[in-house]
């Protein structure tokens, strides 16, 4: 409980510069369509400012590295991004907002579901090397599974990360908690699932984290879930790609 107590100001802080970066932001309504992991956010490709208050972001910042090591990984994000494309990964303004949870609740247990080739739990690995955490991350795919282990061992992150593959609704099931952070990152109609699933492991004061949550690719199933149980407090974050984020209550 000391732990817990000792977090809570920095998760405060955290999560209301999150509000402030989504100041006009609504829960998304019904979806046009059903996406796939990542997607480019409406406006641009994901690596500027996202939309904010009027649609404009005040003020830009990149990471700053501390040490030659974070140098490392960044500089690892960037060729990565460079050779093998966006495909489906989350823009930097989302990977910073994982790592700045995932480091501010001195995580030791995070869970993916969604690999892709492993830009996100390369950003979250960046904080789990100063928690002495670990990702555990999920994907359906092999040969997408084989691309990010090669990814992970570039960027000097793979002992912070397990790749698990298989369908994650059953994968999931074989997890322990407590689980610090979750980040959904999938079939958006299986949302709902994999909170139903996850949330009886996270620890009180933990987050889940859901990404593309838009108009357009949202489940609406998944948004009444957040939005309505009193288990958690949920706000939108509306820059790079649109995230949910669902504390867990104390």
């Amino acid at each position: 409980m000391r732990r817990f107590a000792i977090l809570t100001p920095w998760l405060a802080t955290v999560l209301f510069v999150v509000m402030v970066g989504s100041l006009s932001a609504q829960p998304p309504g019904p979806p046009g369509g059903r996406g796939g992991r990542g997607g480019p956010p409406p406006g641009g490709p994901g690596f500027g400012p996202g939309p904010g208050a009027g649609g404009q972001i005040a003020f830009e910042s990149s990471t700053q590295p501390k040490d030659e090591d974070e140098a490392k990984i960044l500089k690892a994000i960037e060729d990565i991004l460079q050779k093998q494309g966006r495909r489906m990964n989350v823009p930097a303004a989302d990977g910073r907002l994982l790592r700045t949870l995932a480091e501010s609740l001195d995580a030791k247990q995070v869970v993916e579901i969604g690999t892709s080739n492993g830009i996100s739990a390369i950003w979250m690995a960046m904080a789990l090397r100063k928690t002495d955490g670990h990702v555990t991350t999920h994907e359906i795919d092999p040969d997408t599974a084989a691309l990010a282990r090669e990814n992970f061992a570039a960027a000097g992150v793979a002992d912070r990360i397990t790749v698990v593959e298989g369908d994650a609704h059953q994968k999931v099931t074989e997890l322990k908690g407590p689980i610090d952070l979750v980040f959904i990152d999938a079939d958006k109609e299986g949302y709902l699932d994999y909170f139903q699933k996850l949330l009886p492991l996270v620890r009180p004061g933990g987050i889940i984290c859901a990404h593309n949550m838009n108009a357009r690719q949202a489940d609406p199933a998944f948004v009444k879930a957040i939005t309505t149980s009193p288990e958690v407090e949920t706000l939108f974050y509306m820059q790079g790609g649109g995230m949910s984020i669902s504390m867990k209550k104390r």
